[in-house]
């Protein structure tokens, strides 16, 4: 490892390509003073370390100089940046919805001085998350055991598509092949046999989603460790393995019977009625949980009969008669629009709702009354809103995600000298 340089302020008059709001660590912020150096790019890593940047932690984003993370051209649809570079311009939807409350360093790790910076920035960490391949960092020195050396107390996470060992290590993991791999779309979609039937992937990154969450957890557990005792440690974090353990009822389903659960379109396999109905005028859901919902149910249809029929009164018999449940009330709710039967079920107590398009479910009073989404200033879109409510650590107002190398000054000023810096950055290490 190169010799530390004099950490010197840099004064020569360089404009930040773009400035997000980075508030001062807030005592109020639950993760105040604690920083991340994120490492991760796509989705599942920068999906956690936005949480905890939300939490007040101070969350510097490592980006290929010029290129940045892949997301940011995984469009359209893309968004464009008043003033800032060409180069910098366009960023995909997409990269905003992971990457809020972060500031942009560019640098190319590949080039052993840019590695040092991370090393520099590491020392001086809390939290180091990655997504490279297993062992893809240690050729730079930036494995965790290179780095543990640097820093004890450092928590080091790495997400992977299969984990750091068993036979499948070394693949490259994306969501969608997670989804099918782990499972879930064997589980999604059409029954067998019925009109479009072929296995679904969920229509959001579910995989990568459950693993950033659980990434988060894992996260904060050693943290928490490192606190006691001054111990960091190594978190081998990975999709196929977060993608199994979030089948839930399923798989318990799976290990109970011995058979494995087969697609079911919007059925549920423990449940009835508890589906997608159609109306008059489309479709809506229906969650009848227990049975007293389903006399309720059966009350607001004018079918009170049904819960005398051995067939259904039990969920247990209406799982097994699932087939007769619906010959018996799917006529009589075609009868009357969504909206009429919706208000019926609000009265009488029955779970039930529209199936909402994402303009619907933003302007639902709903969303607006819990703040799910905010503006970060009126030239700026909308971005998702962090979505617990905190009675003492509130989550921070977000800043909006980052301009690629929108801090690498404001970051590196702080590691480097400023003759260090400039050669740097004439070399296109930095950026």
């Amino acid at each position: 490892m190169l010799a530390l340089a004099a950490k010197v302020p840099i004064v020569a008059p360089m404009q930040e390509k773009f400035t997000s709001p980075n508030s001062s660590p807030d005592p109020k912020d639950a993760l105040s003073g604690v920083k991340v150096l994120d490492l991760s790019r796509v989705l599942a890593g920068p999906w956690a370390s936005q949480f905890l940047g939300d939490l007040g932690a101070e969350v510097i984003k490592i980006e290929r100089p010029g290129l940045g993370d892949d997301t940011r051209r995984w469009g359209p649809p893309f968004f464009e940046r008043d003033g800032a570079a060409a180069n910098d311009r366009h960023d995909a939807a997409y990269f905003l919805c992971a990457n809020r409350n972060k500031k942009s360093v560019a640098i190319n790790i590949a080039d052993p001085r840019g590695a040092d910076i991370i090393r520099r920035l590491a020392a001086d960490c809390d939290i180091l998350l990655e997504n490279f391949k297993v062992g893809g960092l240690s050729k730079y020195g930036l494995d965790f055991p290179s780095v543990s050396k640097i820093n004890p107390r450092l928590v080091y996470c790495s997400i992977t598509g299969f984990g750091q060992s068993g036979p499948h290590r070394d693949k490259a993991g994306y969501d969608y092949m997670i989804q099918a791999m782990g499972g879930l779309m064997s589980i999604t979609g059409q029954p067998a046999g019925t009109p479009g039937d072929e296995p679904m992937k969920v229509g959001v990154a579910v995989a990568d989603i459950f693993t950033g969450m659980y990434a988060v957890g894992s996260i904060l557990a050693a943290l928490r460790h490192a606190e006691r005792t001054g111990q960091g440690q190594h978190l081998d974090v990975a999709l196929f393995d977060c993608q199994a353990a979030m089948l839930a009822n399923q798989a318990s389903n799976y290990f109970v019977s011995g058979t494995p659960p087969q697609r079911m379109g919007n059925a549920h396999p423990n449940i009835a009625p508890y589906q997608v109905v159609p109306v008059a005028d489309g479709y809506i859901v229906i969650a009848v949980g227990n049975d007293g919902q389903f006399a309720k149910f059966c009350d607001a249809l004018a079918r009170s009969d049904l819960t005398t029929d051995q067939r259904f009164q039990s969920n247990s018999s209406r799982v097994q008669n699932r087939k007769a449940l619906n010959a018996e009330i799917i006529p009589v709710l075609v009868t009357r629009d969504g909206a009429d039967w919706l208000d019926m079920f609000e009265q009488a107590g029955v779970p039930a709702g529209p199936i909402n398009d994402l303009k619907q479910v933003f302007n639902d009073p709903q969303s607006e009354a819990r703040q799910l989404t905010t503006k970060c200033s009126p030239t700026l879109p909308k971005i998702a809103a962090h979505p617990v409510r905190y009675t003492q650590t509130p989550a921070r107002t977000p800043s909006f995600p980052p301009a690629l190398g929108d801090a690498t000054l404001s970051v590196l000023k702080d590691y480097l000298s400023e003759e260090e810096f400039h050669q740097l950055a004439s070399d296109g290490v930095i950026d």
